[in-house]
C-alpha cells in the first residue's frame, strides 16, 4: 500500500509541474497563439500605416496628386480651357390638375 502512495504521489508531482503553477501549458498555447495573431495585426497595421504615410508625401509634395484629388473632391477645372458641368437631380414636378 505504501508502494502506490509513492507512485500516486509522484503522478501528482508530475502533473502539477506539466499543468500547474501560474500558467498551465494550456495556457502557454494559447498566449503563444495569441501572440501570433497579434504580431499578424500588427504587421497589417504597419503596411497600412506605411501607404498611408507615402500617400500623405504625395499630396504635400507631388502636383500630379495634388491636382486629381482638386479635380475629383473639388471639382476643379483648369483656367479657361475647361468647363465644369454639374448634373443634379431634377426638380420635384408638382401634380397640378
Amino acid at each position: 500500500m505504501k508502494r502506490y502512495a509513492w507512485w500516486a504521489l509522484i503522478a501528482v508531482a508530475l502533473f502539477f509541474a506539466v499543468q500547474g503553477g501560474e500558467y498551465s501549458t494550456r495556457d502557454l498555447y494559447v498566449l503563444n497563439a495569441r501572440e501570433g495573431t497579434l504580431t499578424r495585426e500588427v504587421d497589417s497595421l504597419q503596411r497600412q500605416v506605411d501607404s498611408l504615410t507615402r500617400f500623405l508625401k504625395l499630396v504635400k509634395t507631388d502636383s500630379a496628386t495634388q491636382e486629381r484629388i482638386a479635380r475629383e473632391e473639388f471639382g476643379m477645372v483648369r483656367g479657361d480651357k475647361e468647363v465644369l458641368y454639374r448634373f443634379g437631380d431634377a426638380p420635384a414636378s408638382s401634380n397640378r390638375k
